[in-house]
């Protein structure tokens, strides 16, 4: 569906094809305001030190866990090996982003943040599962755990991912590879918590299956977030039409706003990326003075009311369909 276009605005020029002999096919349109997250240097900033932070922990949890026989830590610090990787991923993908369109892609990379939030999201799949797995096996036989050095480490590690929370917080912009890396941080930061209250009930009880049972919660939390994502992502992946627009509403405003129009169909609404509608359709103009005007009016409109920025429209008579 998704056509590829050279950048060029608002030329007409002649259509042949579909059976419409002399159709006209309006350029397309890419002013007005735009509803899509920015790519901005903030964004990788707030990215790469909440990499950084968490780079610098991870492999200290992972040692711990294992010293301390705690599988809380150790689930929390491969999610921090994982959380690491994608933060990196995270800032590649907004670097790209910033790239123009080139004659290789037309669109531009708009898409890759999309595609890493995805990509994350499959990796915390796979984390929840393995944590799953570990914990049915920890529960039928518990093993002992250091309940003060669990202590210690994921104290730290609370602090780390506190750290990571607020640098994405504060200098993200709501997007999903924002919101996508947000997630792996706030489960990291669950599951320190999660650690920490294991350890003060094991050292005062000695009930060491509390450690897999909060394990298995932590990685429940992670699965909900994580559908979410994978669900909103792949939809703009697949190209499947906005939620937010209802095509027939759309269609209506069209014909009530708009003199010398009297039919719209073969709608096609798809994102490109978060925010970044584009849209196709044929338009039947009442007679052939308002072929050339009619486009126009419906790209301000679509731009204006609807928030589409990137229109291609076909145009015929009433006498011509």
């Amino acid at each position: 569906m998704t056509e590829p276009h050279n950048g060029e605005t608002g030329d007409g020029h002649e259509h042949a094809g579909g059976g419409h002999s002399g159709h006209k096919h309006s350029g397309h349109d890419h002013s007005g305001h735009d509803h899509a997250p920015t790519v901005n240097d903030s964004n990788a900033r707030a990215v790469a030190w909440a990499g950084l932070l968490i780079a610098s922990f991870m492999f200290a949890e992972l040692i711990g866990g294992w010293l301390a026989g705690s599988l809380a830590l150790m689930a929390d610090a491969v999610h921090m090996v994982t959380d690491a990787a994608s933060l990196g991923l995270a800032w590649w993908a907004f670097q790209q982003a910033k790239k123009p369109a080139d004659a290789r892609l037309t669109y531009g990379r708009d898409r890759l943040p999309v595609l890493i939030a995805y990509s994350n999201a499959i990796f915390l799949l796979g984390v929840t599962a393995w944590i799953c797995i570990e914990a049915a096996e920890r529960f039928a036989k518990p093993e002992k755990v250091l309940a003060g050095p669990m202590f210690i480490i994921a104290v730290i590690g609370l602090a780390v991912n506190i750290g990571a929370f607020l640098i994405l917080q504060r200098g993200g912009d709501g997007s999903l590879n924002i919101r996508s890396a947000i997630l792996h941080v706030l489960g990291d930061l669950l599951g320190s918590v999660a650690a920490i209250m294991a350890a003060v009930i094991i050292y005062f009880t000695n009930w060491y299956p509390i450690d897999p049972i909060l394990s298995v919660f932590v990685a429940l939390l992670i699965l909900r977030s994580a559908v979410t994502i994978l669900r909103q992502s792949s939809h703009i992946l697949l190209e499947g039409a906005p939620t937010d627009i209802d095509r027939e509403a759309m269609k209506a405003d069209l014909l009530a706003a708009i003199p010398g129009l009297s039919d719209v169909y073969h709608i096609h609404l798809w994102s490109l990326a978060e925010g970044k509608v584009n849209a196709t359709m044929h338009a039947v103009v009442s007679s052939e003075k308002f072929a050339e005007t009619v486009p126009g009016e419906m790209r301000a409109r679509l731009r204006d009311e609807h928030g589409i920025t990137h229109v291609t429209i076909e145009v015929s008579t009433a006498s011509e369909t």
